[in-house]
């Protein structure tokens, strides 16, 4: 999908056509991009403002809800949100029954630091009737603990709403960075991971598409999508009972058991001196 920035009513219809499509063919979860209503490239704090919305009683969340009803689907779905007068690059997660929470994204990207606040919920889990579900945007993906952090919660899938770009040092057409992180990062905690990236060009800045579901042993089961073109719905059934026993990896090791707290949990504290190497 391609998000225009500024066209936020084109941007939602084009977004609940594409839940429709990917409900019709049987999705019971539908991942949406990073701030899929507004757009990116803001030129200013006070279009980012203009451009965002309440959740969950702005019209785009009511309109997702209702795609959500209809379709009888989950769905998870970017959008700039307003709350007083701080914005958040969020995401709305949605069922049958209506809003169900919202994840802040805590790990802000280039100039969304001119615009965003960072996030201020934690890592909250959401359940639904087929598993539980964890939230993370983008830039999250590059810090292993947010991972391992939902994994200990007992999540089963993490929807990742982003807007990835080419990163330093990234070879024209290679695969993204990105991809391989996410694979990573589902094998060493034995999670399903959707990954779901915009394409397109605004305002000069290229987004590099590639959108992606990998299983809980670290493997895509649909996609790299292509960089460029059509609108790509990507589908994969996920076995959750498979997930919750692949973090026995065998009879003498379990991902998160063999964890040693005792050695660095101190290091994760916010008392540790950041290293300066």
């Amino acid at each position: 999908m391609e998000p225009r920035i500024g066209h936020k009513e084109e941007n939602v219809a084009h977004s609940v056509a594409l839940i429709e499509r990917a409900a019709a063919d049987g999705a019971a979860l539908v991942v949406l991009p990073e701030l899929t209503n507004s757009g990116y490239m803001f030129d200013s704090r006070e279009e980012a403002y203009a451009l965002a919305e309440a959740v969950p009683h702005g019209p785009t969340t009511i309109a997702w809800a209702d795609a959500a009803r209809r379709c009888n689907t989950y769905i998870v779905a970017g959008i700039a949100e307003r709350d007083g007068d701080r914005l958040y690059n969020s995401a709305v997660v949605i069922g049958p029954s209506g809003w169900l929470g919202t994840y802040r994204k805590l790990h802000l990207w280039g100039d969304e630091h001119l615009f965003f606040e960072s996030g201020d919920k934690g890592l909250p889990l959401f359940h639904t009737p087929w598993g539980r579900l964890g939230v993370v945007i983008c830039y999250d993906g590059w810090f292993p603990e947010v991972y391992r952090l939902l994994a200990m919660q007992g999540a089963d899938v993490v929807a990742m709403p982003t807007n990835w770009v080419p990163m330093p040092g990234q070879p024209a057409g290679s695969p993204a960075m990105a991809n391989t992180l996410a694979m990573a990062s589902a094998h060493s905690n034995a999670l399903n991971i959707v990954c779901a990236n915009r394409t397109g060009t605004e305002r000069g800045q290229s987004f590099i598409g590639q959108s992606l579901i990998v299983d809980a042993h670290g493997w895509p089961l649909a996609g790299p999508a292509p960089q460029a073109g059509a609108d790509t719905v990507l589908l994969a059934q996920l076995d959750l009972q498979a997930t919750r026993q692949a973090r026995q990896l065998n009879a003498f090791n379990h991902v998160l058991r063999d964890r040693r707290a005792d050695l660095y949990d101190p290091m994760l504290g916010t008392g540790w001196p950041l290293s300066r190497h």
